[in-house]
């Protein structure tokens, strides 16, 4: 699957961003491999509404840009983990303040379905 990178002279980093980091379920990957290596049994628990061919191809694509790498132990049945490059635990801040705000969001939106079911 070709995708189109941008070029930061001419586009916008924010969309370069968002095209590394968008997907269903990326962010997330990237979320649970900041606590560290991953098998993909683990992810896939971690991750129970994800499919396995969507697993499958979120890991794929962040392998193809070099966010996450691939470890593959030759044992049977044969042992694969994934973990964050270098270049990947860049995006902890990214991923850390996207945190944050969902906590925020999930806050404020609890809050205010509250206040509609005492108003009902």
């Amino acid at each position: 699957m070709q995708r189109h990178i941008y070029d930061c002279q001419q586009g916008c980093p924010v969309e370069s961003t968002l095209q590394i980091i968008s997907g269903k379920w990326k962010s997330v990957i990237i979320y649970h491999l900041l606590d560290g290596t991953k098998r993909f049994n683990d992810l896939e628990k971690l991750m129970s509404d994800c499919s396995r061919r969507m697993l499958s191809l979120q890991l794929k694509e962040l392998l193809a840009d070099g966010v996450i790498s691939k470890e593959v132990f030759p044992s049977v049945p044969v042992k694969t983990t994934y973990s964050l490059t270098e270049f990947g635990r860049t995006l902890e801040p990214v991923i850390s303040s996207m945190e944050q705000w969902g906590i925020m969001y999930n806050q404020l939106h609890r809050s205010q379905a509250s206040v509609s079911e005492v108003q009902k």
